[in-house]
């Protein structure tokens, strides 16, 4: 197997690979073109995005700066909308669902390190070599979530459709559609329901309506 294929197989890889350091160079340079864009730059935006990401849907936008790995394992929904300091580790997939909103400083992270010193310094391959591996679990996100600001989202994590997760909160765990969550470890508060619709708060919904 090489590399890459042991990286989407979710074993042990080494990160210091020269192709996967080549595409990882490639994306981080996309960022920096992006980061030092304007937002009234639309098409020159564009261009970067369609080069970065392995999907890419019609009305999302990310406001940046942005910190994207590798792209290339990272598919965004349409109407997504990300704000400040958004950043993706994609070693592993990452899937975001249509109409995801993402409040500043959201972090989504798949790689793993051993947990002990030794062995998160070196390990010995196959063939004999001393080398520093890790390995990835997927992230999947539902739509319909809106995320807080300063959340972290843990490798291996499914996020459900339509949740809600608290600003600062580190999700580590699954959470069921329709969830509000929160803490650190995030943790399921509720469901939400009709009971959290804003005709139930007249002196927010002013003189809007509920469609």
């Amino acid at each position: 197997m090489t590399e890459d294929q042991k990286r989407a197989a979710g074993i042990l890889f080494c990160p210091a690979n020269p192709e996967l350091k080549a595409q990882k160079l490639k994306t981080h340079n996309l960022n920096i073109d992006y980061n030092q864009s304007y937002e009234n730059e639309k098409e020159k935006r564009e261009a970067i995005i369609k080069e970065m990401f392995a999907s890419f849907g019609e009305g999302s936008v990310l406001q940046g700066p942005i910190y994207i790995h590798y792209g290339i394992h990272t598919k965004i929904g349409k109407r997504v909308f990300a704000n400040f300091n958004f950043t993706i580790q994609d070693d592993a997939e990452v899937t975001i669902g249509d109409d995801c909103d993402f409040e500043p400083n959201v972090t989504i992270v798949t790689p793993i390190h051993p947990l002990l010193a030794n062995e998160r310094k070196y390990l010995k391959t196959a063939d004999g070599e001393n080398k520093h591996l890790c390995y990835a679990k997927a992230v999947h996100i539902g739509k319909g979530c809106w995320f807080g600001a300063g959340v972290t989202v843990c490798p291996g994590v499914t996020i459900g459709d339509n949740c809600v997760i608290g600003a600062g909160s580190v999700v580590t765990r699954d959470i069921p559609p329709n969830s509000l969550a929160v803490g650190v470890p995030c943790r399921v508060i509720r469901e939400l329901s009709e009971k959290d619709s804003l005709k139930n708060h007249p002196d927010i919904l002013a003189d809007n309506q509920i469609i």
